[in-house]
């Protein structure tokens, strides 16, 4: 067997879809705070002086959505013109409306808010049990706003991207960083070779292990040569569209169902979070050293339609063995999930960006490892 590669790619927060997102989720938050039981399907879209937030909202609170829309995207760092976008001055609109009675009707019953599938997965890559190539990804746009907000590249803007190539060997273990691609928005009168020579310094070198990094390593740092245009001016944005770079990179299988402005009654986003519980766990508990794990819905119907476990070929034992283990360890009904990773809380902004996976210093509840002894317990019965 060849060596082979895989690339992953992660966005800023000032990436015009993931200001949508964190928007979203802001709407989310503030309406949970009042109202845990609130029914929320936001979605925002985003262009050139303009926001629009629209979708079905049902809750007894409520909450100034145009305020709420500023403070997110001022936050995030457009806070006048020279960005191209203003959190103060842009119109934002909305359009809103209440649940569906025929959506209610199932989630009124308990079961899921909708049909569906969903993938959560693990593996050992890294110590935060994510594939390494979205690890690194993630790392690398954080690392790009923190050099920002700290002033230590003070040109930069906060619409960004990376993306990291990794090379595996034959046994799919890694071993080097193939190439780094890093686009940031700047200033008009940057100097382009300052921007990639303090990228390298001050974003590459501080997040990629210098094991990883060798002299055949490629380096693409706004492969364009100029990168003024950016955020909502330079492309309009939408929730939902980066639900790749949310998850793993495109490493693992995706039901197509994003996350961003959903209350947790929707299994797209709650399900999703639960199946990555669990494959983590089953992950660290020793089980397997890579897992996927699929639900599968149907709306109304509280039951999984199917809990599908996939261990290529990392365990011991059969896929249908570890299905049959992490049946008996979670309830994946949409009311235990619910209670069990107590979604009902305000906690959404915080993953609206940099991923939902994986997270660093982050008390996610569904990146605990609070079941990897029942798991073995339950594997030893077999």
């Amino acid at each position: 067997m060849a060596h082979t590669f895989f690339t992953s790619e992660s966005v800023t927060a000032g990436h015009p879809d993931k200001v949508c997102d964190q928007i979203a989720d802001a709407v989310l938050d503030a309406i949970l705070e009042q109202d845990p039981n609130g029914r929320v399907a936001c979605e925002v879209a985003c262009t050139t002086g303009l926001v629009l937030v629209m979708g079905e909202i049902t809750t007894e609170s409520y909450v100034d959505i145009p305020s709420i829309a500023r403070r997110v995207i001022q936050d995030i760092g457009y806070k006048d013109g020279a960005s191209g976008f203003d959190g103060k001055t842009c119109a934002v609109l909305t359009a809103i409306d209440g649940q569906s009675p025929d959506i209610a009707m199932g989630v009124d019953r308990l079961g899921a808010g909708d049909q569906g599938m969903m993938f959560g997965f693990a593996c050992d890559e890294t110590p935060e049990y994510m594939p390494l190539t979205i690890s690194l990804a993630h790392k690398l746009t954080k690392r790009l706003t923190q050099v920002r907000e700290q002033g230590l590249l003070d040109y930069l803007r906060p619409d960004g991207k990376s993306q990291v190539t990794v090379e595996f060997d034959e046994q799919g273990l890694p071993v080097r960083v193939d190439a780094v691609v890093i686009s940031s928005q700047h200033t008009a009168e940057t100097d382009m070779e300052q921007l990639r020579n303090d990228i390298i310094e001050q974003v590459i070198v501080p997040v990629i292990p210098a094991y990883l990094l060798d002299g055949s390593t490629k380096y693409y740092i706004n492969p364009t040569g100029r990168f003024v245009t950016g955020g909502p001016e330079g492309d309009s944005g939408v929730t939902g569209r980066k639900i790749i770079a949310d998850t793993y990179g495109g490493y693992a299988r995706h039901g197509g169902g994003a996350f961003s402005g959903k209350d947790p009654t929707k299994v797209d986003r709650s399900a999703a979070y639960a199946a990555r519980w669990a494959a983590k766990n089953l992950v660290a508990a020793g089980l397997a050293r890579k897992a996927e794990i699929e639900l599968a819905y149907a709306i109304g119907v509280e039951e999984p339609l199917s809990v599908f476990v996939e261990g290529f070929g990392t365990s011991k034992y059969t896929n249908a063995q570890l299905a049959q283990v992490v049946k008996s360890v979670f309830d994946f009904r949409p009311a235990a999930i619910i209670k069990d990773l107590d979604l009902r809380k305000p906690i959404y902004r915080q993953v609206a960006a940099g991923g939902h996976f994986g997270r660093d210093g982050a008390d996610i509840p569904w990146e605990r490892l609070n079941r990897t002894l029942e798991l073995k317990s339950a594997a030893k019965q077999l």
